[in-house]
């Protein structure tokens, strides 16, 4: 279903900015060319689409199998099908942009539209969203077409959802006498009990590759009415809201509910706790079951949390499919979105692994309803989840790579917090000034 938290950052993440340095950070600096240009491939007949590996083999068989079935009328491209892998994807990208030898369309990183955007290299997908008023663009999930929108327009079409939420091993759980939580009182007094049995509540890691630990932090600054960026799209850490909730984050961990290992922790010494039955109460991906083994009937998503101001809300990651300049249609483009939108359906009810879908009619089909788990996420959580922009945004834009997205500031900040020996004013001042120069 969902993607593993594990992979989270190279599947949602593009890191490139045009300049004169490693190809590897930096996205290189390229011009538009005219006519066809080498996404084409064949003279205008046909046209590239560069997908990722978003779930198992059966996925990339699924998708391929849809691609094929495409039939373009009149004069506009057939498309081919390649699938790019994660490892060096920034490079394969920005190698064929600067060469001009880029698809029409892809997915890719969860912020790479907005960075090619800004360098002028993304086709708007404004005409293609008014095409589908009515019908496709009615059903999106509500708000998730808002995130991909910019002041230019529509930077990418929303395709796959990473997701953030809690969980709990029910059996657990019943052996300490503890409920589900809906409020951060409540959970208070669950990790209370749990600790009293041995078992942590509040587990997640923050180690090496991990990056679900500083996302777990920013949901809960998102929970309270906070979060990272301002309505100037700039960096504003150092707010009430902010600063309560990492207070009570730092409650938790000075109460002895996480694990005192949880700063060191990789998504598999995460996975390890699960399935040793350390973890009674944690937080992750939508995918956390697939990794855990036996346990995994066990656990179960738990209730959105209402913050000690009355707040809700938290953290996730619209993956996304976007459009090219350098086409050899952009009509072309167009009609097969169109067509690959009406015809995905598949990729879920076939059950490939790929994260959460984004259309209502995926959503409903009883292959992914029929999960009481995927139910939970999309009836109760997707209402309230916000972007990395938040407060200020709803949507995406470029700098949310260069400052915070499994950039090394919120790592040591999320490591500081679950080490318990900092103030939530200070480490947040801290953040704040190491992001700040990041800035683009």
């Amino acid at each position: 279903m969902a993607q593993q938290s594990g992979a989270a950052f190279t599947r949602r993440t593009f890191i490139g900015v045009a300049g004169g340095v490693a190809a590897s950070t930096l996205l290189a600096a390229c011009s538009r060319a005219g006519g066809n240009g080498g996404a084409g491939g064949g003279g205008g007949k046909t046209a590239k689409f560069w997908n990722m590996p978003w779930g198992s083999d059966a996925f990339l068989a699924e998708d391929k199998k849809i691609v094929a079935a495409y039939k373009p009328t009149g004069d506009l491209p057939s498309f081919t099908y390649q699938q790019i892998q994660w490892a060096n994807f920034t490079q394969t990208f920005q190698s064929a942009v600067a060469s001009n030898t880029n698809p029409a369309v892809s997915s890719g990183g969860g912020t790479q539209a907005f960075q090619f955007a800004a360098q002028g290299k993304i086709a708007y997908a404004d005409d293609l969203i008014d095409s589908w008023s009515g019908d496709l663009e009615d059903d999106f999930l509500d708000g998730l077409l808002d995130t991909m929108k910019t002041d230019k327009g529509y930077a990418a079409i929303p395709y796959n959802l990473d997701v953030r939420c809690s969980w709990y091993n029910k059996t657990l759980m019943d052996e300490a006498g503890a409920t589900p939580p809906t409020t951060w009182d409540e959970y208070v007094e669950t990790c209370k009990k749990l600790k009293a049995k041995g078992y942590y509540g509040f587990g997640l890691g923050s180690g090496a590759g991990s990056f679900t630990g500083s996302h777990i932090l920013t949901g809960f600054m998102i929970n309270n009415g906070g979060g990272i960026f301002n309505e100037k799209l700039e960096p504003d850490l150092v707010t009430p809201e902010n600063e309560e909730a990492i207070e009570f984050i730092l409650e938790l961990v000075k109460n002895g509910y996480s694990d005192p290992n949880s700063a060191t922790y990789t998504s598999a010494n995460v996975q390890s706790q699960w399935k040793a039955k350390k973890f009674a109460f944690g937080w992750d991906g939508a995918g956390l079951p697939a990794n855990v083994g036996a346990v995994a009937p066990d656990l179960v998503v738990g209730e959105p949390l209402t913050s000690r101001s009355g707040k809700q809300g938290f953290l996730y990651f619209p993956n996304n499919i976007m459009m090219y300049k350098n086409t050899p249609s952009q009509k072309g483009s167009e009609a097969f979105l169109t067509y690959y939108y009406k015809n995905m359906k598949t990729l879920w009810t076939k059950k490939t692994g790929i994260g959460l879908p984004p259309l209502k009619s995926i959503a409903d089909a009883p292959e992914v309803s029929g999960d009481p788990n995927n139910k939970t996420i999309l009836d109760k959580w997707n209402p309230i989840y916000h972007t990395w922009g938040a407060p200020g945004t709803k949507g995406l834009f470029a700098n949310v790579a260069y400052t915070v997205d499994g950039t090394q500031p919120m790592i040591t900040f999320t490591q500081s917090i679950l080490g318990g020996k900092v103030k939530a004013a200070d480490a947040l001042k801290t953040l704040q000034n190491q992001i700040e120069p990041l800035m683009k």
